[in-house]
């Protein structure tokens, strides 16, 4: 584990132009397998972040992004539903969940996935003396997505990473005191579903961190691991696919998975008991 900038004081974060929009109270809602899910666009849920960014209270406030595999899991383990609509905010991503919303008769304002979300935020609100720290995937992924964005996001400071194979309640701890002593404004947590969402849930009174965000394979982008496929592929829905053929062990999940969360939701949206 290397930590940078660990000896820094936190910056008092600076006035901001960006308005500012309170959590929730202002998106319109729906529930799609027992998540409750914010229809916002970008641009409001930048505005929602950036609002929890300057609320300093007693537990970090926790920011999820769920997509049909999320959902699924929701579907099947209501502890893990739980855990999600305990969350200060969860956001929609991807198709799947448009689709569900779309039976509804509801169009979704956007796509709001935290790929997309993290680097809109950084630079949106860039200059205002913020901190953000790294949480997770291996220790050589997690360095090179630090300096990644180190240099693509200069406006924040990076001030530090953890690698996320926190296999014991001592690596826990360490990490938690490491992100601590950081002293960050947020905190990125990429691990995967479901495992970000409960260390994120478990330890977020420890932390002394106004925000955290659970991101996926964002760290995997910024450490050139993964790629992100094709803007015309992704419009169309079919992001999964670039996921896929660079991850081919993911093959269960999106062959597997999106039928059943199909099935899933034409059940919940015909009153019918679901799969």
């Amino acid at each position: 584990m290397l930590q940078l900038d660990r000896v820094r004081t936190a910056r008092s974060p600076q006035s901001s132009s960006i308005p500012v929009r309170q959590p929730a109270a202002e998106a319109n809602r729906l529930t799609v397998l027992g998540v409750t899910i914010s229809d916002v666009s970008m641009s409001e849920a930048i505005e929602i972040v950036h609002a929890m960014l300057q609320r300093l209270d007693d537990a970090a406030k926790s920011v999820y992004f769920v997509n049909a595999h999320a959902l699924n899991l929701a579907a099947a383990d209501g502890a893990y539903r739980y855990l999600l609509n305990s969350g200060a905010i969860v956001f929609g991503d991807g198709t799947g969940v448009r689709w569900a919303a779309r039976l509804r008769g509801i169009r979704l304002r956007d796509n709001v996935n935290g790929t997309d979300l993290v680097p809109a935020l950084l630079t949106a609100t860039a200059g205002l003396g913020y901190r953000y720290f790294l949480l997770g995937t291996d220790q050589e992924s997690i360095a090179r997505a630090a300096r990644y964005a180190a240099t693509a996001f200069p406006g924040w400071t990076l001030a530090g990473y953890h690698h996320g194979y926190l296999t014991t309640p001592a690596l826990n701890a360490q990490a938690v005191e490491c992100i601590n002593r950081a002293r960050p404004n947020l905190l990125l947590v990429g691990m995967g579903n479901p495992l970000q969402e409960q260390w994120i849930h478990r330890h977020r009174e420890q932390l002394a961190v106004p925000v955290c965000l659970g991101i996926g394979g964002l760290f995997q982008y910024w450490a050139g691991t993964l790629r992100r496929a094709p803007r015309w592929l992704r419009g169309g829905g079919f992001e999964w696919l670039g996921i896929l053929a660079q991850q081919p062990a993911k093959v269960r999940r999106y062959l597997v998975g999106n039928p059943l969360f199909l099935g899933r939701i034409v059940c919940e949206a015909c009153g019918l008991r679901r799969p």
